[in-house]
């Protein structure tokens, strides 16, 4: 059987921004026949994530993440149906996730990387799992249980950027939920600005490409900064720590602005701003979400509840099709996406009457 796969093309270089071009969609012949412990599926979503931009390097600067090979078929977050099994937990037509999904219209497997979902979780949205009821959600909730240090009723003001993408409109609505009073965006556009105050619940959002961030931080959190929920880094983090309060802390979620860039991860931050940070006892710890895996499954319940209850909305940013791979990733790196970026190769029309 002839299937389509998309392969890395070229590096865009340590300090290079990512482009549509630097992956390529090819064909391949899938073996007729699996092997024992083996299954075949037919890909439904893939999710395409800012943490990909290290796997682009020849290095990724971690020790929990391996580069992609180039003209090797890319992977990550993936999302399919079950067509044919030998593999003793898996049947046909059941629904099956894992993190390292290649990207490839249908694919045999190793059954012992795919973990069953359950369509009902997610009211049969099945690509929330990629984002508010997978990883993305996990980081998001799991990050402000343990590095937030909310106390309920404590009147605490939290503060997040990339507010409009796959973690930063979860985070919003968790602090909210958690106990925060106030909790403030920063995106970077007006419709962003909008959407966050309008239907994600977020008391007030600032646009960093227009007036002073600093000068709007001020008015918008007059008791300052307790809990700064970090996607972004750069700049934008420099301004939001410089107005935290005593024993504050810092979620350190991601790094986007920072990953074209050959610099540490987490990057150090400017010498000013760090003396403030020791000054004032803020938390700045790094934050890997696979190191609490034991949270997992609870996090993912109380998601899901969250959702069906209403308290959770999710917000995605769909584009179709295998050979838009690509530019689904470019598009994400530079702030094109509102929640989470996923790229549909096929649907499942069964789950359509959930």
């Amino acid at each position: 059987m002839i299937v389509q796969r998309v392969v890395l093309n070229s590096r865009p270089g340590k300090n290079g921004n990512p482009v549509a071009e630097n992956f390529r969609v090819e064909e391949v012949n899938l073996p007729d026949n699996i092997n024992e412990g083996q299954v075949q599926v037919r890909t439904l979503y893939l999710s395409v994530d800012p943490y990909m931009r290290c796997r682009m390097n020849e290095d990724t600067g971690s020790d929990y993440i391996s580069p992609w090979q180039l003209s090797q078929v890319v992977d990550g977050g993936g999302i399919g149906i079950i067509e044919e099994s030998k593999h003793t937990n898996f049947t046909k037509g059941d629904f099956v996730t894992s993190f390292y999904w290649p990207w490839q219209t249908k694919v045999i497997l190793d059954g012992n990387i795919l973990e069953k979902v359950d369509p009902q979780l997610v009211d049969g949205h099945l690509s929330y799992f990629l984002g508010a009821i997978g990883m993305p959600g996990l980081t998001s909730l799991i990050g402000i249980q343990e590095k937030g240090h909310i106390t309920a009723e404590s009147n605490q003001t939290m503060v997040v950027s990339g507010a409009a993408g796959a973690c930063g409109s979860l985070a919003g609505q968790i602090g909210h939920l958690m106990g925060c009073s106030r909790v403030v965006g920063i995106c970077g556009t007006p419709e962003k600005c909008l959407l966050l105050t309008s239907e994600l619940g977020f008391d007030a959002a600032i646009n960093y490409k227009e007036g002073s961030v600093a000068e709007q931080l001020r008015e918008l959190c007059p008791s300052g900064v307790d809990v700064y929920f970090d996607n972004v880094g750069g700049d934008i983090s420099d301004t939001v720590i410089s107005q935290m309060n005593q024993n504050s802390h810092i979620i350190l979620c991601g790094q986007i602005s920072q990953y074209n860039k050959d610099v540490p991860y987490p990057p150090p931050l400017p010498s000013a701003v760090e003396a403030i940070r020791k000054e004032r006892n803020i938390t700045r710890e790094r934050f890997l979400v696979l190191n609490f895996k034991d949270k997992f499954a609870s996090g993912i319940l109380q998601l899901s509840q969250w959702f069906k209850e209403g308290k959770l909305k999710i917000k995605e940013t769909m584009i179709n099709g295998l050979e838009n791979m690509g530019a689904a990733f470019q598009s994400m790196m530079t702030g094109g996406n509102i929640g989470k970026q996923i790229v549909c190769i096929s649907e499942e029309t069964s789950l359509l009457s959930l």
